[in-house]
């Protein structure tokens, strides 16, 4: 017996029961996915059937049974040689952490040695959904008779006024008409006078520009204008102060009689 030989028979087996048993090892698990949507909804996923592997060592006997009957040996032979196979693969899989069933998937083992299974992409074991297939919301085609049936009610609303029929017991287009009444041309009209002053229409001369209006110096800013104050200031404190230093050295005396009084004047000559 080989790996192959038993995926054969798993994959076999998983196709008409939900449960097939690895004796000391676990089981095989096939679960029904209901339909669902993806794409934001614009693609309806078929129903299919996901396999999984669960560590649980209790189960039927199917697999012997089915070893059994294909090499016309009896259970309990078959048995033994199943459970010899997978007591050499659970030491495989413990050192690898991985054993490769063939068109079914891959075992595979954690650190701790508990055991899961990844299925093939492709894998189909859900004979019931032969044939379905993705349904695309967004490449949906109308049909021939779909088709028909829109161009006839869109005919029936653009058809012009003479191809509709009344109820109401008018006659239609279909019916013919007795007779057109003679259409009655009114005399010529006098021509109406035009008054005398509609006749002359003033044109009215050139329009001159427009000129820009200038804006006036007391709508400057505010901080700007107080700048200009302070610098005035300055300039005038400088002005003054540039005049006290010459005056100290062209008239002593003068500025003396400026800031002392005569008594304080004696002292400071004395």
């Amino acid at each position: 017996m080989d790996i192959d030989l038993l995926s054969k028979m798993v994959k076999e087996l998983i196709l008409d029961n939900d449960v097939v048993m690895l004796p000391g090892l676990g089981s095989f698990i096939a679960d029904v996915v209901p339909s669902s949507f993806s794409d934001n909804g614009y693609i309806i996923n078929p129903p299919y059937r996901r396999l999984s592997f669960r560590p649980n060592r209790d189960g039927d006997n199917k697999l012997a049974e089915f070893y059994a009957s294909s090499n016309n040996i009896d259970v309990n032979t078959a048995t033994h040689i199943i459970t010899d196979f997978l007591n050499d693969m659970k030491v495989v899989l413990m050192q690898k952490k991985t054993i490769v069933f063939p068109e079914l998937g891959r075992l595979r083992a954690t650190r701790e040695n508990n055991y899961f299974f990844v299925p093939e992409e492709d894998l189909d074991i859900y004979p019931d959904g032969y044939g379905l297939e993705p349904v695309s919301l967004k490449t949906h085609e109308e049909t021939k008779e779909e088709v028909d049936a829109a161009l006839a009610d869109l005919k029936f609303i653009i058809a012009p006024a003479e191809e509709v029929h009344y109820e109401s017991g008018q006659p239609t287009s279909a019916e013919p008409v007795d007779e057109i009444a003679p259409v009655s041309v009114p005399e010529a009209v006098a021509p109406v006078s035009v008054p005398e002053a509609v006749t002359h229409v003033s044109v009215p001369e050139e329009v001159a520009p427009v000129a820009a209006p200038t804006i006036s110096k007391h709508c400057r800013p505010l901080w700007r204008r107080i700048v200009n104050i302070l610098l005035l200031i300055i300039g005038i404190a400088v002005l003054l102060l540039g005049l006290f230093i010459v005056l100290a050295h062209v008239a002593p005396d003068f500025i003396d009689s400026i800031l002392y009084t005569p008594e304080e004047l004696r002292i400071i000559n004395n």
